[in-house]
């Protein structure tokens, strides 16, 4: 009788636990020397790396975690200025698309665009698509691209099916102080 109570005692802080850590458990983000702030739903990883994009060779940085069957990730890179800014983030649109294996040439669609605005910034794009995840998968992302100057972010979300609602949440966290 005693071991059933022990075990049944364990099954319920088991469940209560479970219970108390919720899946998007919102936080927010600036990695050291970010120029971007970000609303997370999951703590995220970094990384950087080295990248061509539009003609310049430059280092991403990038925050990212995956909860609830999405990947959230927020990534920004230094062009040096606003006019190589452009052409890069007009690359980074492109390769998003690319990257799950849909037609880049939706980055200049009105049907896959939305609206996007995000604080502090002097261009912002919103690009949403279907395709193809590594595994060959259906994926959507939903992305938004944005400049301030020479740099520029991206922020997106990946999976099979994107609540609005989130998305919300998590493009309305960002900012450029």
């Amino acid at each position: 009788m005693t071991r059933t109570r022990r075990l049944a005692g364990a099954l319920a802080a088991l469940l209560l636990f479970a219970a108390c850590s919720p899946t998007f458990n919102w936080r927010t983000v600036r990695a050291d020397g970010a120029p971007v702030q970000a609303l997370m739903p999951c703590k995220p990883d970094r990384a950087e790396r080295e990248v061509p994009l539009g003609g310049l060779n430059a280092t991403l940085h990038m925050l990212s975690c995956d909860t609830g069957g999405l990947t959230f990730a927020v990534a920004w890179l230094d062009a040096g200025d606003a006019a190589r800014a452009a052409l890069a983030l007009d690359a980074w649109r492109r390769a998003t698309l690319v990257a799950v294996h849909a037609d880049p040439a939706l980055a200049d669609d009105p049907a896959a665009q939305w609206p996007a605005a995000v604080p502090g910034t002097d261009r912002a794009l919103g690009l949403q698509a279907g395709g193809r995840d590594p595994r060959g998968e259906p994926v959507t992302v939903r992305a938004l691209h944005a400049a301030q100057g020479g740099r520029l972010v991206h922020a997106a979300i990946y999976g099979r099916a994107i609540d609005p609602e989130l998305a919300s949440t998590f493009f309305d966290g960002l900012r450029l102080p």
